[in-house]
């Protein structure tokens, strides 16, 4: 099926986003990318989530397709640390205020138009608006003229979920077949549609940057791994791996940069018993900062990143490294 950009309006709703603020794993990279490319396509895009407070509440972008609104943004303004410091009290204000906001401003207009409206919500946080969007546009009169789907990224939050009521009013989809078979253990047989790589990503690294950070980096196995500190996310594996060969005397860098969850302590104090040799620290701006890092961390086995690091960034050091892991 293949669907008009001039007749359909997609509506994105997760909790994290493009800026720094709202990015704490895959998810806010998977908005980001997922956004731009349906944007680029000449699909009028809306992405809700919770974003960065001193930023502007509504902001249009990629030539007016790309309709960024920040939720939230008076709860962040008091939780400094991220998406989801103040989690609680977000998922309250998003129940209340979000629905009747998107039927009146971006639902409703569009279907007046003659045009047909894709919501697709991400993750636990984002169940209970789905059912109240579902039934507000039932009593308007206007719910055969959009297309409801609830996208699972992993199981974290299944046990908050009222999937009998998720069930009747979208389509429940996944990223994997990892996903759809742990889903069955909940019951749910969810469409699987997998995420994509934005077309920025495949291009080909800069050698002398690849050079430059390899040589900083030193050692026999030069490693990176991001992500949630999730117990799912075998951060305790990585680290039991790069151990293993330290003790089989081979050379180990692991650059991490993982999120504030409480995991992270257990992945830390792992890695310090296993031996290695654990360095905390901002992560650097550029390629430049990077490289001068990883020559001053020559004694590190483990370098965790507790900062933000940026798209350039990641790309480089997927490139300049052996494996992600």
């Amino acid at each position: 099926m293949t669907l008009d950009p001039g007749r359909t309006v997609f509506v994105l709703l997760s909790f994290e986003g493009p800026d720094e603020y709202s990015q704490a794993g895959g998810l806010g990279v998977r908005e980001k990318g997922l956004s731009r490319s349906l944007a680029r396509m000449g699909y009028p895009t809306y992405l809700y989530f919770c974003g960065d407070p001193d930023m502007p509440g509504e902001e249009d972008v990629e030539d007016g397709k790309l309709h960024l609104r920040r939720w939230c943004q008076w709860i962040s303004a008091q939780h400094r640390g991220g998406v989801y410091d103040g989690e609680e009290g977000k998922i309250r204000d998003w129940n209340y205020s979000l629905p009747p906001s998107l039927v009146g401003d971006v639902i409703e207009p569009a279907v007046t138009e003659g045009k047909q409206v894709v919501v697709l919500g991400e993750e636990w946080h984002t169940s209970w608006s789905m059912k109240l969007i579902s039934d507000s546009l039932f009593y308007r009169g206007l719910r055969d003229r959009a297309v409801m789907l609830w996208n699972a990224n992993n199981t974290y939050g299944f046990n908050r979920i009222d999937w009998l009521a998720l069930n009747l009013v979208t389509t429940v989809t996944t990223v994997s077949r990892y996903m759809k078979y742990r889903m069955w253990e909940w019951g749910q047989n969810p469409i699987v549609i997998p995420n994509g790589i934005p077309g920025e990503a495949i291009v080909e690294p800069d050698q002398a940057v690849v050079a430059a950070l390899r040589a900083a980096a030193a050692a026999d196995h030069f490693w990176f791994k991001i992500g949630r500190f999730d117990p799912d996310k075998r951060w305790l594996m990585a680290v039991t791996a790069a151990a293993e060969l330290k003790r089989r005397g081979r050379s180990v860098k692991l650059l991490m940069r993982g999120g504030r969850e409480p995991h992270g302590a257990d992945v830390m104090t792992h890695a310090e018993h296993q031996g290695l040799a654990v360095r905390h620290v901002k992560a650097p701006n550029d390629v430049a900062g990077l490289a001068a890092l990883l020559r001053e961390s020559r004694e590190a086995d483990v370098i965790n990143l507790t900062s933000f690091l940026s798209d350039p960034m990641v790309m480089a050091i997927y490139s300049a490294c052996d494996a992600v892991l």
